[in-house]
């Protein structure tokens, strides 16, 4: 059973995976060390915790997506030595912020198939579980242009947090490039097998 620590999630997340480095840990382990000591709630927002010791700190932490040595809710620190990362995140102005919620009516803007998810703050995410808490994205990934205005309203949008965690997984904040791999692992199965078609029409195969 994983020992809860002081400090903030974050950190009381990346004491569990340093203290566990190359072995499996579970979403229940993390849940457990994330959990409010005072009011013993799990916040929601912990998996964007997990998702920035990934992209903003260079945190090697692989799931399921990476490998298939790992199941579904499993994670695995590869070194306890962080690699690059980009540069220090712009911040939303909160006068911003607000005309972006208000002109998403504050709802979640990600699209999938040509559909919206459309989940509105304090709703109960199905898929995901909890309630769901907006947060402002950068339509541009942070490491293709890290100098976006924090003024400037059409240059952010409402995501809810499932759908900012798995933005960042589509993009590699080190070269700046399409994370195809992460991508066509979200994909449903349907859109694999059109991948894998493809694939195999384009090498002849």
């Amino acid at each position: 059973m994983a020992k809860k620590s002081s400090g903030s999630v974050r950190q009381r997340i990346l004491k569990l995976f340093l203290t566990n480095v190359g072995r499996v840990v579970t979403r229940e382990q993390i849940q457990q060390v994330a959990r409010d000591p005072k009011t013993k709630k799990v916040p929601e927002n912990w998996h964007q915790r997990l998702s920035e010791l990934r992209t903003d700190y260079g945190y090697n932490i692989q799931s399921f997506r990476d490998t298939q040595e790992l199941r579904v809710s499993e994670y695995r620190l590869v070194s306890a030595t962080p690699g690059p990362v980009a540069g220090k995140r712009v911040k939303i102005a909160a006068p911003t912020w607000t005309e972006v919620r208000r002109r998403a009516g504050d709802a979640c803007q990600w699209e999938e198939d040509g559909r919206r998810c459309g989940l509105r703050a304090g709703e109960s995410d199905p898929v995901g579980g909890g309630t769901v808490k907006l947060t402002p994205d950068h339509k541009t990934p942070h490491s293709i242009n890290p100098n976006i205005n924090p003024d400037d309203p059409d240059e952010w949008q409402a995501l809810c947090g499932r759908h900012q965690v798995m933005k960042k997984n589509f993009w590699d904040h080190r070269t700046g490039k399409l994370n195809v791999y992460a991508i066509v692992q979200a994909a449903s199965d349907q859109d694999k097998r059109a991948v894998y078609d493809f694939l195999r029409s384009f090498f002849g195969e």
